[in-house]
This record gives C-alpha cells, structure tokens and sequence, in this order.
C-alpha cells in the first residue's frame, strides 16, 4: 500500500484505526436510522459517516503490503461498510469479517520466519523419485520445499496437485481413464476423482487410502480456495501418515512404485 501519513491517532495502527472507524461507522448508521436521516444526504449523519468513510480509506492504504487476494477481500468488506444502503445486517456482518481478517493478517506479519530444515521433508523423496516422472518428482520438490519453509498452504496445494495426478495415472494403468471425465474430455476436479476413485472396482484401494482421501481433498482444496484458511502446523502433520499411504498406494496402482 502506498505510505502516507494518518490525519487521525499518530500512535494507532492502520488495522486497528480501520477496526475503530468501521465500528464508529456503525453507531452513526444505527443513529442515522433512528433518526430517518439518509446516509448520503447532507446532514449531520451523512456528513459524518462520509468523513469515517474518507478516513477509513486513508487507514486502508496504510496497512503494510497485502497480497492480491486479501486486498480484494477487504477492499469488498469495507465497502459494503461504507455503503450508504446496506442493510443494518449487512452492514454489520462486513464490519465483523473485516475485524476478523484484520486480525488474522496481524497475527501473520509478526509471525517469526521459519528457517528450512533441510532434513525435514513431508514426503520421502524416494518415494516420488522411484516414479521416474520429471513432473511428479517436481512437484514433490516444492511440496517438501514448501513444508520445510513453514510455507503450509503452500504445501497442500502441492500435495492436492500429487494427489490429482496419482488418481488420474492410476486410472490410465488400468485402461479406465475414461470414467473420470466429462463429457468435453477433460478429467475432473479433485472431489469427483476421489467419490470415483474410492468407488472404482477395478482400482481397489485399501481401507486406509479410501478413508484418507478425503480428508486429504479437503484440506488441499480449503489450503486453495479458503478465504480466511491459514493452515496451522497440526493440520498439516495429521495428514502426513495419511497423504504417503495414498500416494504410494496410487502410484503402486499406476505402475510407478
């Protein structure tokens, strides 16, 4: 974000004066509504929540460097505080997400940095290695780079990335690629690859992998696409056991073990 200088307290934060001026945005929506005064009207309301509204927006710009995606999030959050009409409810519910996603964000940029283990691999890379597969063997590279960095969303995408490709080249071992695609020919996302995988008759997977596959999908798709998910070392560890029984077994399946 760009750095300007803050009209407001010099010794607060920028996530904690945006915190401060969204709650106070509150108050004088719900006085605003009591009192049947417009929001957008030129009155004492109007006027008010226009100069929170400006201050909030100089209180954004300040916080320390997002990523694309958290900026988006909370830019759409503290517009939806800031508009004039939102309901009462809807209003409260973004000041609440954005309280929370501040939070969250805090909490992450004092994080200490994590030095890599270079003996710490979530996956053997023997394991990947004996696949011969430059891709798979890649793949496992930055799933253990990642892990080793403390890098855990990270992680498990590559770890659902392995997961999508053991399935689909176990499916093509067994000459049955074509049950898990579409219509137009492309194979399906992860959670039907699994639902078909722990069903397929003719790929019979043990009790343990058909148990954790899902989990596995779940985490690797919450690490992905989870808007406020930030996984935690013990989410990571409890599927360790889990991921090298399903990947292995998979590759075993596809002529890669």
């Amino acid at each position: 974000m760009a750095a300007r200088g803050l009209s407001g307290d010099q010794h607060a934060t920028p996530a904690s004066l945006l915190q401060d001026l969204t709650q106070q945005a509150l108050a004088v929506a719900k006085k605003a509504r009591r009192n049947r005064k417009s929001l957008s009207g030129d009155n004492h309301y109007g006027n008010r929540f226009a100069d929170l509204k400006s201050r909030a927006t100089e209180a954004f710009e300040q916080l320390p460097t997002l990523s694309t995606g958290d900026a988006t999030a909370l830019a759409e959050l503290l517009a939806n505080v800031f508009h004039p009409s939102a309901a009462s409810g809807d209003r409260l519910r973004a000041q609440r997400e954005l309280t929370s996603a501040l939070r969250r964000l805090s909490r992450v940029s004092v994080a200490p940095a994590q030095t890599p283990t270079s003996s710490t691999n979530f996956i053997p890379p023997s394991i990947l290695e004996d696949s011969k597969r430059p891709y798979i063997i890649a793949i496992g590279r930055q799933l253990n780079g990642c892990y080793q960095h403390g890098w855990r969303d990270a992680s498990m995408v590559m770890m659902r990335r392995l997961l999508e490709i053991g399935i689909i080249e176990a499916f093509e071992k067994k000459g049955i690629a074509h049950k898990i695609k579409g219509a137009d020919g492309n194979y399906f996302q992860l959670s039907k690859l699994v639902e078909l995988a722990c069903e397929e008759q003719a790929l019979p997977l043990s009790r343990n992998t058909k148990k954790a596959l899902p989990k596995l999908k779940e985490l690797g798709h919450v690490s992905a696409h989870g808007r406020f998910f930030l996984a935690r070392p013990d989410d990571v560890e409890k599927v360790q056991s889990d991921f090298r029984i399903a990947i292995e077994e998979l590759l075993h399946h596809a002529g890669l073990q």
